[in-house]
């Protein structure tokens, strides 16, 4: 037999509706958060939240790490073989894109040099580049990308961005050889930039990078260190132009003259980009508002006036005699 007892009593308790309870829990929820934003009050929950959901985290992350794990224990030889043999061509190929960054970098800067240099030099001037050393042992000459279609010429001076290197003595048509001042056949003018005193600088025959200082006698005043710069005489080298520097002076008193060495200056062994000069154009005022006459030389272009033309000389007018006047008159 069923007793009331039995019966759930709950069934019959009229509860609050599930909407109310809803609204409730979301305006509780807006009040939390405002409260938060506004005051920070739920921070320190957070940070005890992060501690509790650490383990959680990790534990959900087990399973990606032990996959990864599983990869990378068992790969095969043959996929380590060619990842090796990639990665090795990729570093080959970054070490040569390096060396040319760099040896770009460099050229760069050779460039900015020579062109530095040639502000200060009179005339024109035109960049070569040398292309070829010669292979006699006993000539010191070195092959330039220039040549007669260039308008280069013989006995044009040839610098580099630090000081003078040589003259041209051979022109091709698209190329020439040039005799550098180390050569023992090449005599420059030079003077000494501290006090103008002057000597020939011929290339050694000791040593293929030092420069021999011909007849300078005991009572100059030369020592080491000084700056030897381009005389200007020859008109072939421009002048004050670096050349070399002393580097030992040696007075004999039983010799007439002193033992002087030198060391270029400009970067003979090494240097790749040098500049061919040509002379300024000379011009000489005409007279007579006569236009001036541009005579064709070799490497460049000078003008001259021409001869004046000579005025013929007055005739002397004969004295005329009145016949019929007196020896008196006369």
């Amino acid at each position: 037999m069923l007793r009331w007892s039995d019966i759930d009593k709950t069934l019959f308790i009229k509860g609050v509706a599930l909407e109310y309870r809803a609204l409730a829990f979301l305006l509780l929820s807006v009040c939390i958060m405002f409260a938060d934003h506004r005051f920070g009050y739920l921070e320190m929950v957070r940070y005890g939240l992060g501690y509790a959901t650490t383990p959680v985290y990790w534990v959900a992350d087990i399973p990606t790490r032990v996959s990864f794990w599983f990869d990378d224990v068992f790969v095969s030889r043959t996929d380590l073989l060619e990842e090796n043999e990639t990665l090795r061509e990729r570093l080959l190929v970054a070490q040569r894109e390096l060396q040319l960054l760099e040896s770009l970098a460099s050229e760069n800067s050779r460039l900015l040099e020579l062109r530095e240099a040639t502000e200060v030099i009179p005339g024109e001037v035109m960049p070569a580049e040398i292309i070829n050393v010669s292979p006699d042992p006993f000539s010191r000459r070195v092959l330039i990308n220039r040549g007669a279609q260039d308008g280069v010429f013989v006995g044009q001076a040839l610098l580099d961005a630090n000081g003078l290197m040589g003259q041209v003595d051979e022109v091709l048509p698209f190329t020439s050889w040039v005799l550098l001042i180390t050569d023992a056949q090449h005599v420059t003018p030079v003077e000494v930039n501290r006090n103008g005193e002057r000597a020939l600088a011929r290339g050694s025959r000791v040593n293929s990078m030092e420069l021999d200082l011909e007849f300078v006698t005991q009572t100059q005043d030369m020592k080491a260190g000084d700056l030897l710069v381009s005389s200007g005489m020859g008109q072939v080298y421009p002048k004050n132009y670096p050349v070399a520097e002393i580097i030992s002076v040696f007075s004999d008193p039983g010799q007439d003259f002193s033992t002087v060495r030198a060391r270029p200056l400009a970067d003979i062994a090494s240097t790749r980009h040098v500049m061919l000069v040509f002379a300024s154009e000379q011009t000489v005022m005409p007279a007579l508002d006569e236009e001036p006459v541009r005579a064709p030389v070799t490497g460049g272009v000078i003008e001259r006036t021409p001869a004046m033309p000579q005025e013929p000389e007055p005739e002397q007018a004969e004295p005329e005699v009145d016949n019929g006047a007196s020896a008196a008159d006369l």
